[in-house]
């Protein structure tokens, strides 16, 4: 296979949007027909809808419904027998009341007219609703591990990092005791000579449980205790293994290594070793796991005592895993795995959860992730979940198994992210000869000498090296090195893993200072910042630094060494961009920091008095490119308007009348292709592009982010920026603009994720170029970047009982050296629906789903986004209720770890990426669109549910102390004005800002110990910054404000508004609860998501 396959995905060839990076392998697929596997029915989830019936235009769905008289705002008790469902036509104007107590409610006193029903509707297209195909990659043509584009020129020293698995170890879901009937079926102990014991977990699980009668071994029985911990203590003896039966791949010794896996490239060729990580092809039969070699365990030390079973807390250090050789490792689990099936597990997870008479289901604190099913000794040293997680924490057998489920597979994963981990250095880097996964926690020793790879179940020697533990100091012992103790290692490479030597720190400022960026006053707020931060900027003694500005020309400032002062060169031609000087534009840091700090100090005055209102962006970024040719580096671009002279000039495409239009939004693609293929240039010399967006005017993001999104960069919005008019904005840009400049930095990166044989990645998210089907380039790599990937099951996993996952981060630290991070997760396989359901991760599937929705929005249009992000609440309830619930009953059910999912929902279709019928500024929405598919799962879950806290009486009842500092921890409230009072003061935490809400007859003592003034008339319009009281209140407050803020990298502004404010409006739009003229409300919502089910 050529490799302009590859290069089209990423837009040099055909159309692609590079967001989702579709298999570029296999161009087109048959429906339903696998890689090696029976060929099943391709899994639309949002597919089969009956569409509703068209109706008159307003502000709801045509499928909604209306009631002919008053009706309950809850179900009825369980005691009757059907649930009364509301007549077909618009939902009620009245919204349900709401109260603490889950049960039954009265009637409204009287049911207002259904209101006209809108175009905006969930189902705008009947006859064809939108689908995604989430779950299924298309057919491969050739080996894809083998396949690479080489990068344009001189791309960086790279290695082929690997993946392999560790599973995501945390603290197991909170949830409350299970119901009295609750209890676990009777599991067959685990011992020698044991079938294969098929994963039930809970059969579907009653909702009637005083009825139902004991059931069979391995299903969920009421009227038994509940279940217990998972089993502790070592485990039973196990079965020698046969030799191995299969091809030469089994065999010990491995094959020697490629020339490329070592040697240089011929002449001409990348530094990028991503063509040469393949290893050798796999010897054995087509279409089957390779892990079908080995069908029962291999030999091991059976005397060897387990490790202890306690679980770690995730705040202290990464805990070593001992490992004993021929231990519990994942080829070596199946009895005891399956004997544990998921019955170790609570059943809290599965209980049934009936939305309409449930009201209150949000948490008081933030859910944990739920915890693989895994063994204990794999579970404590599972990689961490705000590192590496799965929408699905059991991954299903099949993919028509999963298809069946209809829930989106996929990893979300924050590969950078500041952590304390262990660092390797060694000159042997042990890795599968096979897959080239890097030995992890999860891989066999089947003695000293030979390990058996957890992805590819390749048996491979152990490096004599290896023998040594650095650690203990100790010989003959592999099992307990490092590599084999954390799921999360960071390895210093060897010289073979580059072939030029590693780049040094550049940093290249590109600032706009025509005359709309000068009134801004951003200019002399950069300056400073930088001038503060100059010490701090990642590097060594090789560091370079350059600046360019521009308006209608191009300026360049010549800092070479020796000179008394900086020189300006200018460049009218922007036509044809040149150099002035290439040699003294980008200069040493520490040779000329000097004259860097006087052109710093001048640059503000310098544009004073400009009139020069042109801005020729597009020249700017080639000659900065041009600039950065040579190293690579990171360019940081500053722009206040929209570019309109020379290469890449724009129009304005925004029509304000259209911004609270209920129909599709326009405008969310790019105008041009020319930021997008200098971003794939730039990504081939090894550039990024971060890009600093401070306008109150249109500035065509959707165009100008591509420059970002390609890079692998970064992208920072500040509407309506001003330095007098907008000081919590500046507050913000100061506080983004010292975290950018200090925080970590990687450059000239790649990272490739894999995974178990049977499962192929096809769908990339996030910030990068695709270098290959699952190698990304990322010519910086930075702290705060998250990606998300989808997963499809190619061959049945049926002889499986745990998959495992890598990504390994290739890149050269701001020192120079050149280091490995590798991130392994260990999931277990499941082949029942109920096991499935109860392993989901409904924040991880919601992150999932919004960035799918996303590239929905931009390949198709908003109302299909919206259209399809509401099918897949239907189609997981529907499932659940179809096929695990053994007993049917009135309401809308869901398992527990589910019960939030169609509240996510709803937020997302608020949210103001996604929202229709309110005025949002096209920017605004492209920038919180870049956020969800940029930000890792933790922040942009804030971003679409934002936590609300009643703040006006903090405790130190149960408080956190942290640093000597003592932390509230107030419940978190549900977002409905029911739980405002004009009594009180709360706290909304939307991610990316806070609100601090004063009632208007908040309590005096408030009002003066914590925002310092004696009434509510005189709190300011203003105020963002809390004062530094000595009182008890005013600690409480800032502390626990201050502990949310150090929860992120980014700095959230606080506005203190009132009843009067101008951002009211926009406290109240987050009250996702809440019917607005253009949204349903959550009750609403909930009865239209029952309707469509019960169709």
């Amino acid at each position: 296979m050529s490799t302009a396959g590859f290069n089209s995905q990423n837009g040099t060839g055909q159309s692609y949007t590079n967001g989702p990076s579709q298999n570029p392998v296999a161009p087109h697929q048959f429906p339903g027909v696998g890689y090696g596997a029976t060929p099943q029915p391709t899994f639309n989830p949002m597919q089969g809808k009956a569409a509703p019936p068209p109706g008159p235009p307003g502000p709801y769905p045509a499928c909604s419904y209306q009631p002919g008289a008053p009706f309950a705002s809850y179900p009825p008790p369980s005691g009757q027998s059907v649930l009364t469902r509301p007549m077909i036509g618009g939902p009620p104007s009245h919204t349900p009341p709401q109260s603490a107590s889950p049960g039954p409610r009265p009637p409204p006193a009287q049911a207002t007219p259904p209101p006209a029903v809108s175009s905006s509707s969930y189902y705008t297209n009947p006859q064809q609703p939108p689908a995604w195909q989430y779950n299924t990659a298309p057919p491969p043509m050739g080996a894809p591990t083998s396949i690479s584009t080489p990068p344009r020129g001189p791309a960086p020293p790279h290695v082929n990092p690997t993946s392999s698995s560790t599973g995501s170890s945390s603290p197991a879901y909170s949830h409350a005791a299970p119901p009295p009937h609750a209890s676990h079926g009777v599991t067959q102990p685990p011992g020698p000579g044991m079938q294969r014991t098929p994963l039930h977990g809970y059969p579907p699980p009653g909702s009637a449980p005083p009825s139902m009668t004991p059931m069979a071994t391995h299903a969920y029985q009421p009227n038994r205790a509940p279940y217990g911990p998972p089993p502790t203590g070592p485990l039973p003896p196990l079965n020698p293994a046969p030799p191995p039966m299969g091809p030469p791949m089994a065999h010990a010794t491995p094959h020697p290594p490629r020339a490329e896996d070592t040697g240089p490239q011929a002449p001409g060729g990348s530094n990028h070793v991503d063509n040469r990580t393949g290893g050798p092809p796999q010897p054995g039969p087509h279409g089957r796991p390779l892990g079908g070699h080995y069908p029962s365990l291999p030999p091991g030390y059976q005397n060897a005592a387990p490790p202890p079973a306690a679980m770690q807390p995730y705040s202290q250090a990464p805990q070593p895993y001992q490992q004993p050789l021929g231990g519990p490792g994942p080829a070596q689990l199946s009895p005891s795995l399956a004997a544990m099936s998921l019955q170790s597990r609570t059943p809290e997870a599965l209980r049934v959860v009936n939305l309409l008479q449930e009201r209150n289901l949000l948490p008081p604190s933030p859910t944990p992730p739920p915890t693989p099913c895994l063994q204990q000794d794999l579970q404590k040293i599972n990689c961490n979940p705000e590192v590496f997680r799965s929408t699905l924490t059991s991954i299903p057998q099949t993919q028509s198994l999963l298809n069946k489920a209809k829930m989106p597979l996929g990893l979300l994963l924050h590969p950078f992210k500041d952590l304390s981990l262990p660092v390797v250095t060694s000159s042997t880097i042990v890795r599968c000869r096979s897959c080239r996964t890097y030995i992890n926690p999860f891989v066999s020793f089947l003695d000293q000498r030979r390990w058996k790879c957890n992805l590819c179940y390749r048996v491979n020697d152990v490096p004599e090296e290896f023998m040594y533990n650095p650690v203990s100091r100790s010989y003959g012992e592999p099992h307990k090195r490092p590599e084999v103790q954390n799921a999360t290692i960071e390895f210093i490479a060897p010289s073979e893993y580059m072939l030029r030597p590693p780049q040094p720190a550049v940093y290249l400022f590109i600032l706009d200072v025509s005359h709309n960026a000068v009134e801004t006053g951003y200019l002399s707020v950069f300056c400073q910042s930088l001038l503060d931060n100059i010490n701090a900027l990642p590097g060594d003694s090789r560091t370079k630094i350059g600046f360019v500005t521009f308006d209608s020309t191009i300026h360049f400032y010549n800092l070479q060494e020796g000179l008394s002062q900086p020189q300006m060169l200018i460049v009218s031609d922007i036509d044809d961009i040149f150099l002035p000087t290439p040699d003294s534009l980008l200069v040493n840091l520490n040779e000329c920091k000097e004259l860097v700090q006087d052109l710093l100090k001048s640059l503000p005055t310098l544009f004073q008095k400009t009139m020069e209102t042109q801005s020729a962006l597009g020249s700017a970024l080639q000659a900065a490119y041009k600039l950065l040719l040579p190293t690579g580096g990171r360019m940081s671009v500053f722009q206040t308007q929209l570019p309109n002279l020379g290469v890449g000039a724009l129009q304005s495409r925004e029509d304000p009348n259209q911004r609270a239009s209920a129909k599709d939004i326009q405008h969310l693609s790019p105008a041009t292709d020319f930021y997008k293929k200098l971003a794939l240039d730039c990504s081939g010399q090894q550039v990024a592009v971060d890009l600093f967006l401070l306008s109150s005017q249109y500035c065509d993001l959707a165009s100008l982010g591509c420059i970002s999104r390609y890079s692998a960069g970064s992208v920072y919005y500040y509407p309506s920026y001003h330095h007098q008019h907008n000081p919590a904005q500046v507050e913000c840009f100061q506080k983004d603009l010292k975290r950018y400049l200090t925080r970590k930095i990687g450059f000239e990166a790649v990272m490739r994720i894999r995974c178990s044989k049977g499962m192929s990645i096809h769908t990339f998210h996030g910030n990068f170029f695709v270098r290959s089907t699952d190698l990304l380039s990322l010519p910086n790599v930075n702290p705060d970047a998250g990606f998300a990937v989808q997963m499809s099951i190619e061959e049945n996993l049926d002889d499986m009982q745990i998959v495992s996952f890598q990504a390994a981060l290739l890149y050269t630290s701001s020192k120079g050296e050149r280091r490995i991070r590798v991130h392994t997760l260990c999931l277990p396989v499941v082949n029942s629906l109920s096991d499935i359901f109860a392993g989901a991760d409904v924040q991880a599937i919601t992150g999932l789903l919004a960035c799918m929705a996303v590239d929905r929005s931009a390949t198709a249009s908003l109302s299909d986004a919206r259209d399809a992000m509401t099918n897949a609440a239907i189609d997981s309830l529907t499932s659940y209720r179809q096929s695990v619930l053994s007993i049917q009953q009135p309401g809308l059910l869901a398992p527990a770890c589910l019960r939030l999912f169609p509240l996510f929902i709803l937020a997302l279709l608020k949210q103001k990426a996604f929202r229709t019928g309110t005025s949002t500024r096209l920017d605004e929405r492209l920038f919180a669109m870049c956020q969800l598919k940029y930000q890792p799962l933790v922040y942009s879950m804030l971003m679409i549910h934002p936590a609300l806290y009643r703040v006006d009486d903090l405790s130190d009842e149960g408080a956190l102390n942290i640093n000597e500092r003592t932390v509230p921890q107030p419940h978190v409230l549900q977002l409905s004005v029911e739980k405002l009072s004009r009594e009180a003061a709360f706290l909304m935490d939307a991610g990316t800002v806070m609100y601090l809400w004063v009632g208007r007859s908040c309590h005096p003592g408030f009002l003066t110990q914590v925002l310092g003034v004696p009434s509510y008339a005189a709190v300011p319009d203003n105020l963002y910054v809390l004062p530094e009281l000595d009182t008890a209140e005013s600690q409480r407050t800032r502390a626990f404000i201050g502990w949310l803020r150090d929860q992120r990298p980014f700095f959230p502004p606080l506005h203190v508004i009132r009843d009067e404010s101008q951002l009211k409006p926009t406290f109240m739009q987050n009250m996702i609860e809440d019917r607005t003229e253009s949204a349903l409300s959550y009750y609403e919502f909930l009865l239209h998501l029952q309707q469509q089910i019960s169709k």
